[in-house]
């Protein structure tokens, strides 16, 4: 990505926010008491170990005392990351770990116990370093990984209230698939080799689940009802038949097997009989082992239907409170309340809907007619694209690459810190719309990716610049990709906080609309306030559901009314039950870092600049919304006082 450099960038100057007041969340005290269920697990072989690391945690803990304060900065990260073999492969981490990608995560109960072992050990052995006596760059970094590894440690007695198996992106199933078909390197025969060996273990690994799953259904950690059908469905919908019908799942027309297939076909390297032997290998994993444990897991989960809670909320889990309080605090990385969250959403809402009201009028739809009515009258003059044809998706792609472009080429204009990695524009089938973003791995196999829904439906227009802008360009590619590419200890260039990621993406969508990206555009400025209201009203409908007993048909009336669902948005309440909290990241995020532009400005008067303070909050990398604020303060008085 590159821009050019202008002097004296005239921007507009946010309107006048709420400031949060901040309560100090207690940290969780106890193991929530569980009870074994009574279940059966559906027949999948005896399980086998995952192949995972063979030294103990106790020779591990004992390589990292003693060691200089930098190298125990790479040295422990590297040995939490090696837990987590398939985030090493996300990250691209393998060559540099001198591991392969030929594991996927052990999942049993010891293995997750010793993984938190060793995360309080490495906690223990960072606080026994003399904080005061470090460099200032030491220092912010003693403080990231300090967060970090205590806010793992609080999450310890929650090992079984989440739900890791729904509908949505982060869904086990999804995941699972991600990892192969996008993730997984296919370059020459060892890649081949270690995507055959992780297929193997597909049958393990959800064996090990579905332990797990029996300990979140004792603890009454099982979503609601809706929630196991669209799962269940998704499944379904995946292996191309009824899991009663198992006799006719081709694992040929699995997504794992024509992934691989596709990827085999032009790896010169490998023999055209070895080519054919390695299908054969795979096509047979996926029939023996992939496809029964996926129809054992849509056999459990649909065992579970008969009984599943009509609440939506994590507060029908024991600790269930706390739960969701560490969930906020984790989420946000600041200490704000549910109660304090929840009026924080209702004024934003507020103030967003006005804003609204001032573009209706603009575009001449009637103020006065309801967001109901309003919301689908402007999106149809705003206009579609037609995503269900193949002409048309391309123009979705051709469309979303040219409006990064036109902000590629004003970035000068409040930047002067910028990624050498580009960002690519995927076209992802089976999304209807929007997209998400895939950061470059750190051995630059790849280039970012944003992900864009093409497909199945028409794909309204009003809203794709503010996609674009949170997803690639200035939002997630910018600062993700300036992360890793910073010169700063590897956890420091890989680690993601909700608050600061998310909150930066909603700032960006701002940001451009303070470029003038939005200029005489009142389509693509409604459709910034309108996924900016989707924000806000994600403050209140995740602290209704998870806090104050919301049923799932409350918050899906409550954001009907609110935001007048043009654009299909009721769907995302599933996403805000099955992810509790998470959604609270971007709003909090945003006005956070608005406050602190905020205050920077207001210290330094005419010296201030829009340039140096986005290198200020980009050029650390990503941290807790709380050490962003203490290094802002820092800033601040040493400019003061040079």
């Amino acid at each position: 990505t590159t821009g050019c450099r202008l002097q004296n960038p005239i921007l507009k100057t946010p309107a006048a926010l709420p400031s949060a007041t901040s309560l100090i969340i207690p940290s969780p005290s106890h193991t929530p008491e569980q009870q074994r269920a009574q279940t059966t697990t559906p027949t999948l072989p005896p399980i086998s170990p995952i192949p995972q690391q063979d030294v103990p945690i106790a020779a591990i803990i004992a390589s990292l005392q003693g060691l200089p304060l930098d190298t125990f900065f790479e040295e422990s990260f590297k040995q939490l990351m090696l837990r987590d073999p398939e985030l090493i492969t996300e990250l691209g981490l393998t060559d540099k770990f001198g591991v392969r990608n030929d594991r996927l995560n052990d999942l049993s109960e010891e293995y997750l116990l010793d993984t938190q072992r060793l995360q309080l050990a490495v906690l223990d052995l960072l606080r026994s370093y003399p904080r005061d006596t470090l460099s200032s760059e030491q220092q912010l970094s003693f403080d990231v990984y300090q967060w970090y590894l205590e806010n793992l440690a609080q999450g310890h007695p929650y090992l079984y209230h989440n739900y890791p198996v729904h509908h949505y992106l982060n869904g086990y199933h999804f995941d699972l698939d991600f990892l192969l078909t996008n993730l997984h390197p296919l370059e020459d025969e060892s890649d081949v080799q270690d995507y055959i060996a992780r297929l193997s273990q597909v049958d393990d690994q959800v064996s090990q689940l579905l332990v797990g799953l029996e300990k979140r259904e004792a603890l009454q950690a099982v979503p609601p009802l809706e929630i196991l059908d669209m799962t269940t469905q998704n499944m379904i919908v995946y292996l191309g038949a009824p899991a009663a019908d198992i006799e006719y799942i081709e694992a040929q027309a699995l997504p794992v097997y024509t992934k691989l297939s596709e990827k085999i076909s032009a790896i010169e390297s490998i023999p055209e009989v070895k080519k054919v032997e390695y299908l054969d290998s795979a096509r047979k994993e996926i029939a023996e082992g992939f496809i029964p444990a996926y129809v054992a897991l849509i056999s459990y989960l649909e065992g579970l239907k008969p009984a599943a809670p009509g609440e939506a909320g994590v507060q029908k889990i024991p600790d269930g409170e706390d739960y969701y309080a560490y969930l906020l605090r984790k989420e946000t990385s600041t200490a704000l309340t549910a109660d304090e969250i929840h009026a924080l959403g209702l004024r934003e809402v507020e103030r967003i809907s006005a804003e609204m009201a001032e573009v209706f009028n603009q575009m001449g739809i009637n103020p006065g007619a309801g967001i109901s009515s309003q919301m689908p009258k402007a999106v149809d003059a705003c206009g579609y694209i037609d995503g269900t044809t193949g002409s048309g998706k391309k123009q979705v792609i051709d469309t979303y690459q040219e409006i990064l472009n036109e902000i590629e080429a004003a970035l000068g204009e409040a930047f002067d810190l910028l990624p050498y990695t580009q960002v690519v524009v995927v076209p992802k089938s089976d999304f209807g719309g929007g997209g998400f973003y895939v950061g470059a791995p750190a051995d630059n196999s790849r280039q970012g990716e944003f992900h864009a829904g093409v497909g199945g439906s028409r794909i309204p227009r009003f809203n794709m610049p503010t996609i674009a802008y949170h997803e690639a360009i200035p939002g997630h590619h910018l600062q993700i990709a300036l992360a890793q590419e910073a010169d700063l200890p590897t956890f420091r260039n890989q680690l993601a906080f909700n608050g600061y990621i998310e909150g930066w993406a909603l700032y960006a969508e701002r940001l451009a609309w303070e470029m003038g990206m939005y200029a005489d555009d009142p389509c693509g400025n409604l459709g910034r306030l309108q996924l900016e209201l989707l924000r806000a009203v994600r403050l209140v409908a995740d602290t209704g559901i998870h806090a104050k007993g919301w049923s799932r048909e409350e918050a899906r009336i409550y954001m009907r009314l609110t935001m007048g669902d043009a654009g299909g948005w009721i769907h995302e309440v599933d996403r805000y039950i099955v992810w509790p909290a998470q959604s609270t990241g971007y709003m909090v995020g945003m006005l956070k870092i608005l406050e602190l532009r905020q205050r920077v400005e207001t210290a330094l008067g005419e010296d201030f600049d829009i340039r140096e303070f986005h290198n200020l909050v980009l050029g650390n990398g990503s941290m807790p919304l709380e050490i962003l604020e203490a290094v802002v303060e820092n800033y601040i008085q040493d400019s003061v006082e040079g």
